[in-house]
């Protein structure tokens, strides 16, 4: 359990919240806006099925250069459709935003509060190990990219752990949005 479940909380209290993971999903299938930028970009990365990101992850990460044109590419689309989201919540008060690298990206400063979401350093290496496809050597590759857990801590609003169980996640998640908002039913 980690954000993914985090989030699907915050949308079972009625918080709508925008995933910035299944927005890059989605433009990268078989009917995608950003399917045919990365045809062109990076040949033999896209079949039938849209982007196979495999493929994909084998030519950038490896290579700064092809990893900040893949961003030029994904980057814009993903604001765009931040910005359609926030047009459908409307006035909602609280809207959440599952950004895995908020940081290293936009930045935390468009948001008015950030939680990070976080466990212990052997636990997010094992739930991260058990996706399909991952390996060490990618996982490495990946961490490496990334602000470690600490500084991220460091840098929140609020930190909720994902690793005292569910009930505690979610009893976290309510405190700290009673805290923000002065409301105490979700």
């Amino acid at each position: 359990m980690g954000k993914s479940t985090a989030a699907q909380f915050l949308k079972s209290l009625g918080i709508p919240v925008f995933d910035a993971d299944a927005a890059v999903h989605r433009m990268m299938g078989a009917t995608g806006i950003a399917t045919a930028e990365i045809a062109k970009r990076f040949p033999g990365v896209v079949g039938s099925r849209g982007v196979d990101r495999k493929a994909l992850g084998a030519k950038v990460f490896a290579d700064p250069k092809a990893l900040a044109a893949l961003e030029a590419i994904v980057h814009p689309l993903v604001q765009k459709e931040r910005a359609a989201f926030l047009a459908r919540a409307g006035r909602k008060k609280v809207v959440a935003f599952d950004i895995p690298l908020l940081f290293e990206g936009a930045g935390p400063d468009l948001y008015d509060a950030v939680v990070v979401v976080s466990a212990p350093e052997f636990l997010q290496r094992q739930r991260a190990l058990a996706r399909p496809g991952m390996t060490a050597e990618k996982l490495k590759a990946v961490r490496a990219r990334q602000w470690p857990d600490s500084k991220k801590r460091q840098a929140a609003d609020a930190i909720v752990p994902t690793s005292l169980g569910k009930r505690e996640t979610l009893t976290r998640l309510k405190q700290f949005l009673t805290l923000r908002t002065g409301r105490t039913k979700f």
